[in-house]
């Protein structure tokens, strides 16, 4: 009985050891502070490491602006985001045109070649990626790989031989060569883009419309197509993008300036026989940047939703 009364005393004495419990609670709260103090820290290291390198991204874009608003003999070699006498004569400028051409000429080019690109991708490539992601034929693999080799080659490969061939035909000082190949699916990037998300599409829908009597194109263009509506943004917003700021492919098929897209009349500022006007090609520049800005900024959302559902799975 005496053992059992010590037992309990000591139970008791060992659980309700006031000194020990406050060591345990003690002890607890100063691992919890430091805890959230260490939080803390990596949150705010993060944050300025985040805030210095969107200072670095968002420099060049500021001192842009703000060249545009300065004299031309004041832009080269200055480092200074905002001028001190700000101006508006190399917007001024503009309005006047390009060697008694209109602005507006080259923004129109540049509008044909750009949409053109779009419609051309969006037909071609679309039909191209449903060939190979939804019919079975002879050789499809094969000529997958080589569709997907054709990744591999650099675009100046091809420039010498185009180029006789446009030439050959008459074609150039057209936008022909430049609209060409995206009606006949060479953008490999694009079907692929496309396939990838055809091919995560229910197979059952295929088989559902076949039993209701659709074809391939009915397919295609009454259930494929539709579905695939985050893919398509994707590649218009990217084809649009490549194609507005496009510059190898106009230097070498427009010869007269009056076809000339905006990325040629950039060039047209800088001239070797009088003083360059640097002014004006940096306002320029940032009236191009318009056109791209808006079109992104109106697919945007397609742009994040296709590219995180084409490619992941195949």
């Amino acid at each position: 009985m005496d053992a059992d009364a010590r037992h309990r005393t000591g139970d008791s004495g060992a659980v309700q050891d006031p000194a020990r419990l406050g060591a345990l609670r003690g002890g607890c709260q100063v691992s919890a502070v430091t805890s959230t103090a260490r939080r803390r820290v990596r949150s705010v290291g993060w944050h300025v490491g985040a805030l210095a390198l969107l200072a670095v991204i968002l420099y060049p874009v500021v001192w842009v602006i703000g060249a545009s608003f300065k004299p031309g003999d004041k832009i080269v070699g200055s480092l200074q985001l905002l001028p001190t006498d700000p101006i508006t004569d190399n917007y001024r400028r503009l309005s006047e045109g390009i060697a008694d051409i209109p602005i507006t000429s080259f923004f129109y080019n540049s509008l044909i070649i750009a949409v053109g690109s779009v419609v051309g991708v969006l037909f071609s490539c679309s039909l191209a990626a449903y060939a190979f992601a939804r019919i079975r034929f002879a050789g499809r693999n094969l000529l997958f790989s080589v569709m997907i080799a054709t990744l591999l080659l650099p675009f100046q490969v091809l420039i010498i031989p185009q180029y006789v061939l446009f030439q050959k035909l008459e074609l150039i000082n057209t936008f022909v060569p430049l609209l060409l190949g995206k009606y006949l699916a060479v953008d490999a990037f694009f079907v692929f883009l496309l396939m990838q998300f055809m091919r995560n599409l229910p197979k059952e829908l295929d088989e559902a419309a076949r039993i209701d009597g659709c074809g391939h194109l009915r397919i295609y263009w009454n259930i494929v197509l539709p579905l695939c509506r985050p893919a398509l943004i994707t590649s218009a917003i990217f084809s649009f993008i490549w194609s507005w700021n496009d510059f190898i492919g106009p230097l070498l098929y427009l010869n007269t300036q009056d076809k000339y897209t905006v990325s040629l009349a950039l060039k047209m500022f800088i001239d070797q026989d009088t003083v360059a006007d640097y002014g004006g090609m940096v306002a320029m520049s940032l009236v191009a940047l318009a056109p791209v800005l808006l079109f992104f900024l109106a697919f945007q959302r397609y742009l994040v939703e296709g590219a995180a559902t084409s490619g992941l799975k195949g």
